[in-house]
């Protein structure tokens, strides 16, 4: 292919502008190819790019940011005045990073099969039995993988299904655990401390994670206050959020909600701008993508790269993986990396391509696509016999062979080399970065910076409106576990109506209360759903320090409790008077308050389950298995007296079993209140339907039996009796209120620990 061929086919690509990268070099100089003194490469950092509200133009259909005719939005806390420069031309940008990876090694254990019976297992040709199947083993997903990557560049990482494309970015991303990666990761030459590299770096991942209910502004608003250092104020954060807007081409659908399967929202291609736009809010220097364009079709794919292209060029380094770019795609990467089976086949400019596989001896045919030719061949060599082992060799002799035209790092004479990391970030937050903790006049901000942007006070306020917000447009998360309340209450209410002090009736209120009590916990059961859909969120955001977890589980904490409470109330209203218990308004006030608690047990509970497992199904199985052994055990079908020892532990361990001790106590704890008199003990009986004389001559036989005088009127079982006989003896009614708050306090510290744990997102 001719060179001029080749930089007509990348200007056709999408790029509008001659790119040194667009043009073949007989030598494979990169430094001549990246020349820092070309005017060409020079861009200002994302901090000063959105401070200019640029046009857009249409291409295809769809929006295509530009930086033409920008006016000025100040990010100066202190400033008010427009820099008119900028609207003239593009500063020069002096502030380079590199991004190196040296012989990255990463395997996994590939679980052990079971062994088969003797009678089963298959013999080879020589008559023995194969044992391979049973011998652990290992597999390397990455295999001595180097490379680099420079801020205004975009690095791609490509290959077939299963070549270890995401691996890689998860390796250089910090996102595989340091005892299972083997090799280094330095930024200008200085390895990155996990505390530093969260702060400046964001990973975008291949799912669209975002709260349904909320507009795109909205959720890069939440992203704003949680990421934007807290020196800047409300009016410059909404400044930056309007004009990262037009900077992802979102105008048009700024106001519209993100939507899900049942709303309809936005499209496939704003959606994945708007999760890009929630990690670059904070102006990283290191941005790292999985699959940006899948899912996508070609327009909007492209349209993705072309704001990543811009993201690079203000000052960043980009780093994706994808599957198999289109031809224009192509034209706007800057070096690719092809992977097959973990090993690096190819690692150059994509211009570089024709020349590679010509001296490889399969030259690539004028009309074909680059990207298609290279993976086809790929994969046809990975089913050869001799796999891609000349291949893989054969790179690593092709790029060793230029290799001294190609490791040059200067730019005006400066030595990049030399350039310590700190002095780079120092240099780049002078620029316009906005590093959390940071100012433009702190000369020891790496020792000084704040792990977070903002106090946890702040965190949790952001959390909490966020949530309620998109509670508020999805009312049917509340209004379906209203409902369930409601019904409940009231066929509770009718059968159990006005219900009298006989012995039969003592017998409906204990089923009553055990009822009320085990149903205030199975209705939790429904928010089992609500943090599984946002752990992912959570991941994402808690991943690269957008909030502290122990803010998100207070937060969580407090947008359930207007919820629980209105579920209380509802449920006490429509009972308490209905059943015709006991005790007047504060008998009620005390009835409505251990409802309370037994929700917020309930819900915490759940809330911790949701951590643990994974599965909304799985889920649903365990609450109800739990909570059944909870209400076995709870006192009510068995006193804790009769028991077997070895279960008693269980009995202590019940949520069920305090409130409906304490239910009991705010029922029956009036020693003065008789519930069975001497005509009432014959009611469980078969002499219940006997003659009122013949009841009194077996009171008075019994009478002279038992030595004092019983009458029909003669109280028998006082409510202090029904405790004794209930087994709740051991604590009064405010220390089983007191304990079953302490028991969703402590399900809520075991959710908070059980998130730090199994929250870390990175590979074992």
């Amino acid at each position: 292919m001719s060179r001029a061929n080749s930089f007509s086919e990348k200007k056709l690509g999408g790029s509008n502008r001659i790119r040194p990268s667009d043009i073949e070099l007989e030598d494979l100089d990169d430094s001549s190819v990246n020349d820092w003194n070309n005017p060409a490469r020079m861009s200002p950092t994302l901090g000063e790019l959105l401070k200019r509200v640029g046009d857009s133009t249409r291409i295809e259909g769809d929006l295509i940011p530009t930086t033409s005719e920008h006016r000025v939005i100040d990010m100066n806390e202190h400033g008010g005045g427009a820099d008119d420069s900028f609207s003239n031309k593009i500063p020069s940008r002096s502030v380079p990073f590199v991004l190196s990876f040296n012989n990255l090694t990463y395997s996994v254990k590939v679980p052990t099969k079971m062994r088969l019976p003797t009678c089963f297992r298959r013999k080879n040709k020589l008559g023995d039995e194969s044992l391979a199947s049973s011998r652990p083993s290992t597999k390397t997903l990455l295999n001595n993988i180097s490379g680099e990557a420079k801020d205004g560049e975009i690095l791609a990482v490509l290959g077939a299904s299963g070549s270890g494309k995401s691996t890689l970015i998860d390796a250089i991303a910090n996102r595989i655990a340091k005892g299972s990666l083997k090799g280094t990761v330095t930024l200008n030459g200085e390895v990155l401390q996990s505390r530093l590299q969260k702060v400046i770096s964001a990973y975008v991942m291949q799912d669209d994670l975002l709260y349904p209910m909320l507009t795109v502004e909205e959720t890069l608003m939440f992203s704003a206050e949680f990421r934007l250092p807290r020196s800047l104020s409300k009016s410059k954060k909404k400044a930056r959020v309007q004009a990262l807007i037009d900077q992802l081409g979102l105008r048009n659908a700024a106001n519209t909600v993100i939507g899900d399967e049942g709303h309809r929202g936005v499209s496939g291609g704003e959606r994945r701008r708007v999760s890009i736009g929630t990690d670059i809010i904070h102006d990283p220097i290191l941005l790292f993508l999985d699959e940006p364009t899948s899912g996508l079709d070609s327009t909007s794919a492209f349209m993705v790269i072309k704001v990543l292209q811009r993201i690079a060029q203000s000052g960043s380094i980009v780093m994706m993986s994808i599957h198999q770019p289109s031809y224009r795609i192509l034209g706007l990467l800057d070096r690719v990396i092809f992977l097959s089976r973990g090993q690096t086949v190819f690692n150059s400019r994509p211009s570089n391509l024709p020349r590679f596989f010509e001296d490889f001896g399969h030259p690539i045919p004028e009309n074909e696509n680059k990207t298609e030719f290279a993976l086809d061949f790929i994969r046809e060599q990975e089913v050869s016999p001799a796999g891609t082992k000349s291949l893989v060799e054969f790179n690593k002799t092709w790029n060793y062979m230029n290799r001294k035209n190609s490791c040059t790092y200067s730019a005006n004479g400066v030595d990049y080399r030399g350039l310590s990391l700190k002095e780079a970030i120092s240099a780049s937050i002078s620029k316009g970065k906005l590093v959390s903790g940071a100012t433009n006049n702190d000369p020891n901000f790496t020792s000084t910076m704040e792990t977070f942007a903002n106090p946890p006070w702040t965190e949790i306020n952001v959390l909490n409106r966020r949530s309620l917000l998109n509670m508020k447009r999805m009312p049917e998360l509340v209004g379906i576990r209203l409902g369930a309340v409601t019904i409940t209450g009231f066929i509770l209410a009718t059968v159990f109506w006005h219900l009298d002090n006989s012995p039969r009736g003592l017998q409906e209120r204990l089923g009553f209360f055990a009822f009320a009590m085990s149903t205030t916990y199975y209705t939790c059961a429904e928010a089992l759903p609500v943090f599984l859909t946002e752990k992912f969120i959570f991941m994402r955001e808690t991943a690269y320090n957008a909030y502290r977890r122990s803010s998100y589980v207070l937060s969580r904490a407090i947008v359930d409790l207007p919820a629980l409470v209105l579920l209380s109330v509802a449920f006490a209203v429509i009972t308490y008077w209905s059943v015709g218990l006991a005790g007047g308004f504060h008998g009620f006030l005390f009835f409505f308050l251990i409802i309370l608690a037994s929700f917020w047990a309930g819900s915490s509970f759940v809330t911790f389950l949701s951590s643990v497992i994974s599965h909304v199904m799985v889920g649903y199985t365990v609450v109800v298995a739990v909570l059944a052994y909870f209400l076995l055990f709870s006192g009510f079908f068995m006193n804790r007296d009769r028991m077997p020892v070895y279960w008693l532990w269980f009995h202590y361990i019940s949520l069920i079993k305090y409130p409906f001790e304490a239910v009991l106590q705010n029922e029956f704890a009036d020693p003065n209140k008789c519930f069975i008199n001497g005509a009432q003990i014959f009611d469980t009986t078969p002499l219940k339907g006997f003659p009122m004389e013949l009841k009194e001559k077996l009171l008075k036989s019994i009478s002279s039996t038992l030595g004092f005088e019983l009458t029909p009127t003669t109280c028998v079982t006082t409510g202090m009796d029904i405790l004794k006989d209930q087994g709740v003896t051991q604590l009064n009614k405010w220390n089983c209120l007191l304990i079953t708050v302490a028991w969703g306090v402590f399900f809520r510290i075991l959710f908070y620990f059980f998130l730090l744990i199994g929250s870390k997102n990175k590979r074992r």
